[in-house]
């Protein structure tokens, strides 16, 4: 890399570092005003003007106009709901705190309970969606399904007419690691979805680098 593509790269790099902390101070101390922004950085308002507008053009920020008693109108700013994502969260960690409260007060079997409703609300979301298609057009639409939810999905058809299904991320690993119902769930909500004999060969929750389904059209019955 040349002298100028090296400065261009730490020029990015700090621009991002500064608009990563204005979303951290609108975080923790927002609505704020430009001024108040360039006062905690200890930068120019231009510059602080400038990173603002270019997280209000990516939708992670928003301004506001406060009327004073006195004086002209204010401008605060403040994260939008999009701006949200980019601030850790630790959903599957109270998810997995329910998950063990509830074992240990109903047991397993309240757990499983819970499992095969979220299977089945998913089930009557979907279903609509398969209806009148190929086992192919059914396949592709999953992968659609599983791509909106995070997991990552690809599938292709082998030359023997069976597909095979691939994620390379799983949103619910943590909890599936330690419940292997939630496999159980997905891999019989896939076979009603596509009316077809689904087969998982690996398993991220079981420490594989994928989940990995096969899927084989179900036998058609031959007359008697």
């Amino acid at each position: 890399m040349n002298e100028k593509g090296a400065l261009t790269m730490k020029k990015g790099q700090e621009s991002g570092s500064t608009r990563r902390m204005i979303m951290t101070l609108l975080k923790m101390k927002g609505p704020l005003t430009i001024g108040a922004l360039a006062e905690a950085l200890g930068i120019t308002e231009m510059g602080v003007r400038r990173h603002v507008l270019q997280l209000e053009q990516d939708s992670l920020a928003k301004t506001k106009v406060v009327r004073q008693a006195m004086g002209r109108p204010m401008h605060v700013y403040s994260l939008t709901e999009r701006a949200e994502e980019y601030f850790p969260k630790s959903y599957h960690n109270l998810a997995l705190e329910l998950l063990r409260e509830l074992d240990h007060i109903s047991g397993t079997e309240a757990v499983n309970v819970l499992f095969e409703g979220r299977r089945r609300r998913m089930l009557a979301q979907y279903s609509p969606m398969m209806e009148r298609r190929s086992l192919e057009e059914r396949v592709a639409e999953l992968s659609s399904i599983q791509n909106a939810g995070g997991y990552m999905a690809e599938w292709n058809r082998e030359e023997d007419g069976s597909y095979v299904m691939r994620e390379y991320n799983c949103p619910i690993r943590q909890v599936a690691t330690q419940y292997r119902k939630a496999c159980q769930c997905e891999q019989n909500l896939f076979e009603e979805l596509l009316d077809a004999t689904v087969t998982r060969s690996e398993c991220m929750a079981e420490g594989g680098q994928c989940c990995r389904y096969a899927i084989v059209p179900k036998p058609t019955g031959k007359p008697s």
